[in-house]
């Protein structure tokens, strides 16, 4: 049936390779499958959901999710001969046969075993054999397999099972001492007496009852009763057994770690808050060692457009427009007016010292926020190029004049007829900016640059103040899309082999299609935007601390505060990188597929943004995520400290007031 057809197609593409299937195989053979065909009369209608489902004699048909991890954890090719082990309803059997050469599938219950075969021979699933009996002890006479699955937990691997394996092969088995314990490992035999073995993470199924298994009473089978427990490493040890040691920040040698993103058109780099000092200076290192040694010319914030434009000219070396007006003054001012910005942005001028037309690194802003400054640039701009069309355009931004200051109210007020012609008025003004691209770049790419961004900005902000006042994932949506569109302005306007260093928090940089945002409130974010356009060019890097200070406020618009960050939530991923013990690293998330599928099943992570309120820590500062889809690598400090804010006392004798950014 068609509805099936869409369900199946639906259940890839969420249940498997959302959850991080890649295997293009195993994808298209749980396509191929019915599973309508294999579960019980009555339960068709929840085939494709993701769990398990009961079928006959207390057993289970496996939810979809396991049987493709299984079926990828196994490598099964064209030729391979596999046993499995619990045939169950014949559904994973049926998975298994269209990846490898011939089945053979045992089940110890024989009524069980008799309906799988009658499923599978009605199906056409001509390359399994479905045998009748104890699981455990394997199948001697078809041995050796290329790989083994087994889709029952036992105390331990049965050595029965390992010894049916052909050099080479792989066994996929959950193995716990109860129920609630299992993980999903792997044995490979690499020669007649060596076994290698990894664990692809918690999983939870039926005992595995047997001779080498559990015994009905659920005790261990006699001939299983071994000295001792095998002891699987916990998570927070395969963490710190793949975590990479840090440098100090300030040692060439932490920004080599990053030579391995150099052909990247994209870095994002996050933040777990707006106020730690630790997360700047490592975001500063990686930038510079990117813009020294491969070419990135582009450092996009998430700042104000016309704020980063006044540091983009001093940085470039080129002129002051002369305003008077001090970037950064709006709240939070300490995101971007604190000691570790104004290094980078001191570095950036030396570093630009000298260098021809086109190898300046820039300083671009993402942001949507300032549209106060973004009206006078515009103006400012048009009137030196254009002044018939700067005064058409004083008359178009006329409606916005008085929220110019107070955006956020401008919601509201759209709701009176009068208002309601603003948003045609400035689009219509950022077409007409944008239509003239070639007279006014002409004399001045950059200037032109500046202007028409600050239009389109206005347009943005415009939509977004008056769609903020109804709430909901909208105003959220246009906010990051308006700084992915103009991230690729800035990458268009430098040519196609341009290259970006992105500065944003985790909640804007983590693809958000793998956290609560996106799968419970239908956002998404810049992180999500770039996989999308530039799937393995763009990198997502996430950042984390366990415990420290902050700077942030308890209330919007409030007063900056050092505050003390409480230690990361038990069930937290925070707490599981501090539980590892390093007290800094890096961890790339596809050098280590057996940590990588450990750590998929969403948990929760912390997210502080310039507001921090402890008390409600819980609801206020937490979400559930995978982080090994969210980023594709963790950048961790397990005690972090504030940033300082810009003073007086930052200021060399002999500057003027604008310092440090030169305005």
């Amino acid at each position: 049936m068609a509805e099936f057809v869409q369900l199946g197609d639906r259940m890839v593409e969420v249940q498997l390779a959302g959850r991080g299937i890649r295997d293009r195989r195993v994808l298209k053979a749980m396509a191929q499958v019915p599973r309508e065909r294999f579960v019980e009369s009555g339960f068709e209608e929840f085939a494709y959901e993701d769990g398990a489902l009961p079928i006959a004699n207390a057993q289970t048909i496996s939810q979809p999710y396991i049987v493709a991890l299984m079926s990828e954890a196994a490598e099964l090719k064209p030729a391979d001969k596999v046993l499995e082990v619990g045939t169950g309803s014949g559904y994973a059997a049926a998975v298994a046969s269209r990846l490898a050469g011939s089945v053979h599938t045992i089940e110890r219950h024989a009524d069980l075993a008799r309906i799988a075969a009658l499923r599978l021979a009605a199906q056409g699933y001509d390359n399994c054999v479905v045998h009748t009996g104890d699981g455990t002890r394997g199948l001697p006479a078809e041995a050796p397999f290329d790989a083994i699955l087994v889709a029952a937990g036992g105390p331990t691997v049965p050595n029965a099972l390992k010894s049916q394996l052909a050099v080479g092969g792989r066994l996929v088995i959950p193995v716990g001492a109860r129920e609630d314990e299992q993980s999903l490992l792997r044995v490979t035999r690499r020669s007649e007496a060596e076994y290698d073995e990894e664990t692809f993470g918690a999983v939870h199924f039926v005992p595995l009852i047997g001779e080498h298994g559990w015994a009905e009473d659920g005790t261990r089978a006699a001939s299983n009763h071994i000295p001792g427990r095998t002891r699987f490493r916990s998570l927070p040890e395969m963490i710190g057994a793949a975590i990479e040691p840090l440098p100090a920040l300030e040692d060439p040698a932490f920004g080599a770690l990053f030579d391995r993103f150099a052909q990247c058109r994209v870095v994002l780099l996050g933040e777990a808050s707006h106020g730690t000092s630790e997360f700047y200076q490592a975001r500063a290192a990686i930038t510079r060692h990117l813009i020294e040694k491969h070419g990135f010319t582009i450092v996009a914030v998430e700042a104000d457009w016309p704020d980063a434009a006044a540091i983009d000219r001093y940085v470039r070396h080129r002129a002051s427009r002369g305003s008077g007006e001090r970037p950064f003054e709006r709240f939070p001012t300490w995101m971007w007016r604190n000691t570790d910005v104004a290094a980078f942005v001191a570095w950036m001028r030396k570093h630009n010292e000298g260098k021809p037309t086109g190898e300046p690194a820039g300083f671009f802003g993402l942001d949507i926020y300032n549209m106060r400054s973004s009206i006078a640039a515009v103006l400012a701009y048009l009137d030196g190029v254009d002044p018939e069309a700067a005064a058409v355009a004083r008359e178009r931004y006329g409606c916005l004049t008085p929220w110019q200051r107070e955006p956020s109210t401008y919601g509201r007020a759209v709701l009176t007829e009068g208002y309601r012609k603003c948003e045609a008025e400035i689009l219509r003004q950022c077409q007409d900016i944008l239509k003239k691209e070639l007279d006014y770049a002409a004399s001045d790419p950059d200037s032109f640059l500046d202007a028409a961004q600050n239009a389109r900005l206005i347009a943005s902000a415009e939509r977004y103040y008056r769609i903020m006042y109804y709430g909901g994932a909208e105003s959220w949506n246009l906010r990051d899309t308006h700084m992915f569109e103009t991230l690729g302005h800035i990458l268009d306007a430098q040519g196609p082999r341009s290259k970006a260093v992105v500065w944003a928090h985790n909640s804007h940089i983590g693809d958000a299609r793998f956290t609560e945002m996106g799968a419970v409130r239908d956002e998404l974010n810049i992180g999500q935007l770039c996989r999308e356009k530039f799937a393995e060019a763009a990198c997502l890097i996430g950042f984390g601390t366990h415990t420290g200070t902050v700077a942030a406020a308890s209330d919007w618009d409030g007063e900056m505060e050092v505050m003390q960050v409480r230690p990361s939530r038990p069930d937290s991923y925070e707490r599981l990188f501090h539980d590892a013990g390093a007290a800094s690293g890096f961890l790339e998330f596809r050098r280590d597929e057996s940590l990588r599928r450990c750590l998929l099943e969403p948990r929760l992570e912390r997210f502080i943004g310039v507001i921090y309120r402890p008390s409600t820590e819980l609801q206020s500062h937490y979400a559930e995520a995978s982080m090994p889809q969210q980023f594709d690598a963790f950048l961790w400090f397990d005690e972090t400290h504030s940033v300082r804010p810009l003073g007086p006392e930052h200021r060399p004798s002999g500057v003027p007031d604008t310092y440090p950014f030169g305005l």
